[in-house]
């Protein structure tokens, strides 16, 4: 008989402590040694992971009212720019906006420090009104003093993303590191079989609504990410050649831990910002059990090469071949390097489990699913002086 399973049963074991919980990496092991049915028979949760850098990310801060009270309109942390366009006294600060002194200082940076409980020294300006009359004010920050603070991320946890080389004779400095000449390296950025996306690639069970771990505390998808592409090629399994669906979350940043997020600066490009995300799959029955035991074998994505604003490919590769640390294009030897750090993202999944298999996680069912047929439109000059 074919198993089906639905949220409120698998909540209930959690809740009685009987559901059986494997991360993404155990299942797949297991799934080498047993059918698909009997990986659906026993097994109620999947746990996915990944850390890497998702520039797209931020916070919005809540400082509350100074005396007199003053209508934020330029406001820095840090000397970083918040976005002063939201009420009085809240802002949003970008992970990429950069110090006005340091270009390797910038939002994601002071998200870490504030996270860390620092000081964080505020500056803004108003142009002063009859109901908000202070027109300046500087002062220190923290955790503990603001009202509100909760990352919200329009882009993350993208299904799959490319592999990056740089055919040229110069060398490239980008977003995936710097790419040495004649391919003298690859550089990639997910955690293959252990990724949120490809362990669920028709999302299924994530959607909006979904409980996930963010940055040491639980958060939640919010809404379909940025940039999300239903339409790219996909392999035999159903998963994409290359970067397709994302996510936007949120959650408390005051609860969240620096140990599952960290700010970075890339040579010549400028800030991002590591951050730790998991998702745990239910298996609600045998195509869900067929979908987490993949492995990085079975997971290819594109070679592109980011020498040319083109951007032409190299084909697709596997994640096993990638793992290895060495693969070879146009009969040359290349060395690959993971942009994302697979250690940290086997700690996530371990503590979902951990907090799954406690009571102190359960999952939510989405409110919502995702659009289905969705694609990229680019942006168009008009060619003429505006």
């Amino acid at each position: 008989m074919a198993v089906k399973r639905t949220f409120e049963e698998i909540n209930d074991k959690i809740k009685k402590g009987k559901a059986v919980i494997l991360t993404a990496e155990e299942v797949t092991k297991m799934a080498k040694e047993s059918s698909v049915s009997d990986v659906a028979k026993k097994v109620d949760v999947v746990t996915t992971a990944t850390f890497g850098p998702m520039c797209s990310s931020g916070a919005f801060i809540n400082f509350g009212h100074s005396n007199p009270p003053i209508r934020m309109e330029k406001i820095t942390l840090n000397d970083v720019a918040g976005y002063g366009g939201l009420a009085a006294v809240d802002t949003y600060i970008g992970a990429t906006e950069t110090s006005i002194y340091n270009e390797k200082y910038g939002g994601a940076h002071v998200i870490e420090d504030f996270i860390k409980g620092k000081k964080i020294k505020l500056v803004a300006q108003g142009k002063g009104t009859d109901c908000y009359p202070k027109k300046e004010i500087q002062t220190y920050i923290d955790k503990k003093s603001v009202n509100e603070a909760y990352m919200y991320n329009p882009r993350n946890a993208y299904q799959n993303y490319a592999a990056a080389v740089n055919s040229t004779n110069n060398i490239k400095y980008t977003y995936m590191g710097t790419l040495l000449p004649r391919l003298g390296n690859l550089t990639y950025s997910t955690s293959g079989e252990l990724s949120p996306l490809l362990n669920d690639p028709e999302m299924r069970t994530i959607g909006i609504g979904t409980r996930i771990f963010l940055c040491g505390a639980q958060g939640f998808v919010s809404w379909n990410g940025t940039q999300f592409n239903t339409t790219k090629p996909k392999n035999k399994y159903g998963i994409p050649l290359s970067n397709a669906a994302t996510l936007a979350v949120i959650g408390d940043l005051k609860q969240m831990s620096d140990k599952y997020l960290k700010a970075a600066y890339y040579e010549k490009y400028g800030v991002s910002f590591f951050i730790g995300l998991g998702i745990p799959i239910p298996v609600l029955d045998e195509e869900i059990a067929k979908f987490v035991s993949i492995s990085n074998k079975d997971i290819q994505t594109t070679i592109f090469d980011y020498g040319y604003n083109e951007r032409p490919n190299f084909g697709t590769v596997t994640y096993e071949a990638l793992l290895t640390g060495q693969i070879e294009i146009d009969n040359k030897k290349v060395r690959t390097a993971s942009l994302s750090s697979l250690i940290k993202a086997r700690e996530i999944a371990d503590v979902l489990k951990k907090w799954l298999s406690k009571g102190q996680f359960y999952l939510n069912q989405p409110v919502q699913h995702f659009p289905s047929k969705t694609s990229l439109h680019s942006l168009k000059e008009t060619g003429e002086d505006l």
